[in-house]
């Protein structure tokens, strides 16, 4: 285990300045990561996507936190907008957490490749925004939420790349927005995180040291250095040139995709 933690310790220093440096959220870097660890250790193949994806909830449920607290010092989050989306997403990230136990492995792979591949062209080649629509209304942002949560169950994700993108449409600053999604991310991590871990209470054959699906010691490798790292990424931000660093980012994010889905194919 104390392989595992050093591992991860080192990866979180650089998931940390790649957060910083591109406002992703960590799942989109860890689940990946966790995948490729789970397998050089030889753990059951039915089980890797699982412990990916829940481990990486965990470690959002710290990153969370921290990312609201720094929001709420500037004042910048909509209580209210936090309070509807996030009755949707109670209910959204409980049934995720169901349908991602019952996948098929290959199917969990495949969908979190495709998402990646999205991400990543949305980031190279970013589209237009649409005309912004009306303001949402308390039950389309319950409905909303519960979309988000069910999608960032089943990824592993904190939900940003859902949730700033459909406030922005609707009329909500950018700067809220973003703010809003870091509160959002703590129900979305902690409800995941808690029914990932009673899903794999009494499951046989996961990696030692692990909680449910919750594999603890690659857990506690990336939160330690990633919150030390993640705000070098937010000092570079400001100093590299963003633009290019983003589009030879999502060329690795759209590679790593094609592995996931290399080994999904064979």
């Amino acid at each position: 285990m104390l392989e595992i933690f050093v591992i991860c310790l080192l990866f979180g220093c650089f998931s940390g300045v790649l957060a910083g440096l591109f406002g992703v959220g960590g799942g989109l870097v860890l689940v990946p990561f966790f995948v490729f660890l789970l397998d050089w250790q030889a753990v059951p193949s039915h089980w890797v996507m699982l412990v990916a994806v829940a481990t990486s909830l965990a470690t959002i449920v710290v990153t969370s936190i921290a990312a609201s607290l720094a929001h709420m010092r500037l004042g910048s989050i909509i209580w209210p907008l936090v309070f509807k989306l996030s009755a949707g997403i109670l209910f959204g990230v409980l049934v995720g957490s169901l349908v991602a136990d019952s996948l098929l492995f290959e199917n969990l792979r495949l969908i979190f490749a495709l998402y990646m591949l999205s991400v990543a062209i949305q980031m190279a080649w970013p589209m237009l925004q649409p005309v912004q629509g009306k303001l949402l209304s308390g039950t389309r942002l319950k409905l909303s939420g519960a979309i988000i949560g069910f999608v960032s169950a089943i990824l592993g994700i904190g939900g940003g790349t859902l949730t700033v993108p459909l406030l922005a449409r609707h009329r909500v600053p950018m700067r809220n927005a973003v703010a809003v999604s870091s509160a959002c991310g703590l129900p979305i991590a902690v409800v995941g995180t808690i029914s990932y871990a009673v899903l794999g209470w009494h499951k046989t054959g996961l990696p030692t040291g692990c909680l449910g699906y919750i594999y603890l010691p690659a857990f506690a490798g990336i939160v330690i250095s990633s919150m030390v790292s993640a705000p070098l990424g937010a000092q570079l931000a400001n100093k590299l040139p963003a633009a290019l660093l983003k589009r030879f980012f999502a060329i690795l994010l759209i590679l790593v995709a094609l592995k996931l889905l290399w080994v999904w194919v064979y």
